[in-house]
């Protein structure tokens, strides 16, 4: 579906020239979530940009559905960007338009009649769940509605691409997990291939089949999303993935219990996929002569599977103790001894 080949940007700047991208090779498969996370100035915009022509490539080859973006222009280029659609950060609506005209507003430029557009219309409101708010003007509507406009607006011509530039950054956590799970609808439902950056983790474990990480213009680290928590390799992608697996009130907590436990072990779990479901604690307590303690955890889902982090104060005799994490590193379950009391 899209292929990214040995991808460079160059901008020249009074400082000289600066490597917005820098040897990037992507292939993304047909019907698939691919978020691209990285911090501001990873280069990450400017590679989505090119995969819809707004951005050239100095160097490279950029092709989305048979057709290689980086050489076409005119009309080719216009009628290929009708099958390779964008949403942005701040919704980038027509504030005179109500929900249903900014909706229709490519559909009029592509040249549909007025009754077949309005059916269309009529669908992609049915479909982003915003019936009932069609004569609203966008300053009427709440962020998560403002976007649904624009989800609805980029899909009028049933693009095969969806572009999301960092489509949730401006809208609260829980509106933020609604626009998620309506786009993970949206894939299964059409098979639409979905590519969006980002620097959120939590957007990326949400719904992304894969991940590529990029720090300087490169791609530092890419793979399964799930497999990317398992092992993260690079200390970009560690930080990233303990965005989520061990938040800010999660370092607060452990800082209070390491001065509570003087004796005994604190340790880290990590369980993935089959792991997350199975019985590990309560086999431990059958299986050893230990006391435990169980501190703080979360389970998240991905689409590739369950990934869990689990925190437990292991006590008794040192000998008991050993053993007993001995055996939960037996049961597949990643094991991280915190601290020793």
């Amino acid at each position: 579906m899209i292929s990214i080949k040995n991808v460079r940007k160059i901008f020249p700047t009074k400082q000289g020239q600066l490597k917005a991208v820098d040897d990037v090779n992507l292939e993304i498969q047909d019907g698939e979530i691919f978020g691209v996370i990285g911090y501001s100035g990873a280069g990450k915009s400017t590679l989505i940009r090119m995969l819809n022509g707004l951005e050239l490539p100095s160097e490279g080859s950029v092709t989305v559905a048979g057709r290689e973006i980086s050489k076409i222009k005119g009309s080719e280029l216009r009628k290929a960007r009708q099958e390779i659609s964008m949403i942005f950060q701040h919704f980038n609506l027509l504030w005179s338009r109500t929900v249903s005209e900014n909706i229709a507003f490519p559909l009029e430029i592509a040249g549909v009649k007025g009754p077949q557009r309005k059916k269309r219309v009529d669908e992609l409101i049915k479909l982003v769940g915003l019936e009932g708010r069609e004569n609203a003007y966008p300053s009427q509507l709440s962020g998560g509605q403002k976007q649904r406009v624009g989800i609805a607006r980029a899909l009028a011509n049933s693009p095969k691409v969806l572009l999301c530039d960092e489509a949730t950054s401006a809208l609260d956590p829980q509106t933020t997990d609604s626009i998620l799970d309506l786009l993970v609808d949206i894939n299964k439902r059409l098979g639409l291939t979905i590519v969006l950056i980002t620097h959120e983790m939590h957007v990326i474990r949400k719904i992304s089949h894969r991940v590529a990480v990029m720090e300087s213009g490169k791609v530092v680290e890419m793979g399964p999303v799930l497999d990317v928590f398992r092992n993260p390799q690079q200390p970009i992608t560690k930080r990233f993935v303990q965005q989520v697996t061990e938040p800010e009130e999660t370092k607060e907590t452990l800082e209070h219990l390491l001065e509570r436990f003087v004796s005994g072990k604190i340790v880290q779990l990590t369980f993935i996929g089959d792991s997350a479901e199975q019985p590990v604690i309560t086999n431990l307590i059958r299986h050893s002569n230990v006391n435990v303690n169980i501190l703080q955890g979360k389970i998240s889902q991905t689409q590739n599977g369950s990934y869990g982090t689990l925190f437990i104060h292991i006590d008794g005799e040192d000998e008991e103790v050993d053993k007993a994490v001995d055996f939960i590193r037996s049961q597949q379950v990643g094991v991280e001894v915190v601290t020793n009391g």
